[in-house]
């Protein structure tokens, strides 16, 4: 009886053993992106002056979506809502970084696509798209977001706007739910 309860202590012993390592093992990897750049960009906050042309990342945004983006940021502020953004214009370089990390995290090319465009085709690299943060943005920015023509555009990107001139007349367009139904991200 010692004996056998003696292996089954061995045999438990070393599958801890082992699933520590693999744990160990896993958590030395390199993260996975988060997708969201930290720390931010710009903030705007009740008491604080709006400057978004400070950051390559916001200074090379489309002038009319920073301009809105300006507009929303001062008015959410006033609200007492502070708008952050989390990440706007990228280089080329960057954008392929972020779809290599996303491919390791998600196992492929097409469902890393749900999340991140290649360079060619991203909003992001063209200056026509920014992600906003905290929750709390993004949940004023949904509400609000029409009148200054910034709309979401992807169901599963809450944080992502881009924008849409005539929003303001006739509201934002219907969203895709992920970048793989968006024309504009097919080869």
């Amino acid at each position: 009886m010692y004996y056998r309860t003696r292996i089954r202590w061995f045999r438990v012993a070393g599958l801890l053993v082992v699933c520590t390592a693999i744990a160990a093992a896993l958590g030395y990897q390199k993260p996975a992106a988060s997708f969201r750049a930290a720390p931010p960009f710009v903030a705007a906050t009740p008491s604080a002056t709006v400057a978004v042309d400070e950051d390559p990342s916001v200074a090379n945004l489309d002038a009319d979506l920073r301009d809105a983006l300006r507009q929303a940021m001062t008015d959410a502020a006033a609200d007492g809502v502070a708008v952050t953004v989390d990440s706007g214009w990228r280089s080329p370089e960057h954008q392929q970084e972020l779809l290599d990390e996303a491919i390791v995290k998600y196992g492929s090319q097409a469902e890393a696509a749900r999340w991140v465009a290649t360079p060619n085709r991203s909003a992001h690299v063209s200056g026509d798209a920014v992600d906003i943060g905290p929750a709390e943005a993004t949940a004023w920015l949904s509400a609000n977001g029409a009148r200054y023509g910034l709309c979401q555009i992807y169901a599963n990107e809450p944080w992502h706007y881009e924008l849409r001139p005539d929003a303001g007349e006739q509201g934002c367009p219907p969203m895709y739910a992920d970048p793989t139904h968006d024309p504009r991200m097919q080869p």
